[in-house]
């Protein structure tokens, strides 16, 4: 089995570009979410095409933690037995491609386009100029995180620059740990790391310390938590290793981890094309969906980041997992509503 960039070669194919034989379902997204989906749909015998542009939000990260039974191993390799399990059962493609438009066809022609139930179908366009059809969606497009603008904090972006303790916070325990404020909410943070470290800076960045609440300062001072105002000019790295970040002042700070929050920035272009409600919550706006993630779209579903901020891997799998389930049941119905003439 022979591997590109975590892509497994031979899972690989290229989707029906015919208006006049649609895929039953198409999921816009190969992370986690996406292929928890379609390894349902496929379960379910329901011809599925996942279009996957192949940028997981924890590519940057070497593993992944607090999944059970695979905790410690690498995304993509996690993301490669996922695609290896979808194809054994014969009725999913997996393209790697972009979804650059999506519309609805509610009045199109009668019979396989349109869909048993009436209901129309969807028009996908990729990125390479081909057109796909389904008579349902799943999209899990998932988010980008926006990072400070220091220099040197991207490159060591899921090495020693980290978001989540959650999922590093073990591997890096007892370190000495920075924490960069983007914002007040910050706090929760730098209060949250010293679960894993004793030896905490907060290095308050553009963050002034009379934006602080009284509680926030007597939890950081209980907590050991040592505050450092003055904005952060860049990180300090030596052979390939964090060794500490340096102020406009001038001043220099030792740490060997530094923890921040980048800003979230959900992908959801697609479903704001269809006219899918969103929610604007403090990290983004995200798509209303009840609790199989159906959005307020009819036959289309989100899940995974796509919906929330907050959705780890194993959140990710589940959300999928319902979606797909979900989706079946719909066409199901709907199938058989038409043909008992509901």
């Amino acid at each position: 089995m022979t591997e590109t960039n975590g892509e497994t070669a031979d899972t690989r194919t290229e989707p029906h570009d015919r208006d006049t034989e649609p895929y039953e379902a198409i999921v816009i997204g190969g992370g986690a979410a996406g292929l928890s989906a379609a390894l349902i749909l496929g379960r379910a015998r329901r011809r599925t095409l996942v279009v996957d542009a192949g940028a997981p939000r924890n590519a940057p990260s070497a593993h992944m933690q607090g999944f059970l039974t695979r905790d410690g191993m690498s995304p993509a390799e996690f993301l490669a037995l996922g695609r290896e399990e979808i194809a054994r059962y014969g009725v999913v493609d997996l393209v790697r491609d972009r979804a650059v438009d999506v519309t609805r066809d509610a009045d199109g022609p009668e019979g396989a386009a349109a869909g048993a139930d009436g209901r129309g179908s969807f028009r996908v366009t990729l990125a390479s100029g081909g057109t796909v059809r389904a008579r349902r969606l799943v999209v899990t497009t998932g988010l980008k995180d926006e990072l400070p603008a220091v220099p040197g904090l991207a490159a060591r972006f899921g090495n020693d620059v980290l978001h989540c303790p959650y999922c590093h916070g073990w591997e890096v325990r007892d370190r000495a740990f920075g924490v960069l404020a983007t914002g007040p909410q910050s706090v929760h943070q730098a209060l949250i790391v010293t679960q894993w470290s004793k030896d905490v800076t907060f290095f308050l960045h553009t963050v002034a310390e009379a934006d602080l609440s009284e509680l926030d300062l007597r939890r950081l001072a209980a907590a050991g938590v040592r505050l450092v105002p003055g904005e952060v000019a860049e990180v300090l790295v030596t052979d390939d290793r964090l060794t500490g970040v340096r102020l406009t002042g001038g001043s220099s700070h030792a740490v060997e981890v530094l923890f921040t929050a980048p800003r979230p920035v959900p992908r959801t272009e697609l479903l704001e094309r269809l006219g899918a409600e969103l929610d604007e919550t403090p990290f983004g706006a995200y798509p209303v969906v009840d609790f199989t993630g159906q959005t307020s779209v009819p036959g289309v579903w989100a899940a995974g980041n796509a919906a929330g901020f907050a959705e780890q891997v194993a959140n990710a799998v589940g959300a999928g997992y319902r979606a797909g389930s979900a989706l079946n049941g719909d066409l199901l119905m709907s199938d058989l509503d038409a043909a008992a003439g509901v």
